[in-house]
């Protein structure tokens, strides 16, 4: 994580990632999304975060962390942590999966 001189106080922190959060639900569609990730995220950031996407399913479907890697290519580090963080982080990861496994509603 970027070093500053002088830290920036929580308050601040939490308030801008709040708004980064409210931006990101504001945006209409998944090609706005990306557009806008594109356009904050280095290279190197968007791989990781996709990375550690494309391995939650599996990991909530069971499947063991070498077969994750032999299929993603993910590193088995990243796979480990991506499933503490399913496991004991604040649900992110999971409320994505629930929301992406749910049944649309017919109107």
């Amino acid at each position: 994580m970027k070093q500053r001189i002088q830290p920036v106080p929580d308050s601040d922190a939490e308030a801008s990632l709040d708004a980064l959060a409210a931006v990101l639900a504001a945006l209409p569609s998944a090609a706005d999304v990306r557009a806008f990730l594109e356009d904050l995220c280095t290279p190197a950031e968007l791989e990781a975060m996709s990375d550690r996407w494309k391995v939650v399913p599996l990991i909530a479907e069971g499947v063991p962390y070498r077969e994750i890697h032999d299929r993603t290519l993910v590193s088995v580090t990243t796979i480990g942590r991506v499933a503490r963080t399913l496991e004991r982080g604040t649900g992110g990861y999971g409320r994505a999966l629930d929301t992406l496994t749910r049944p649309v509603d017919a109107h």
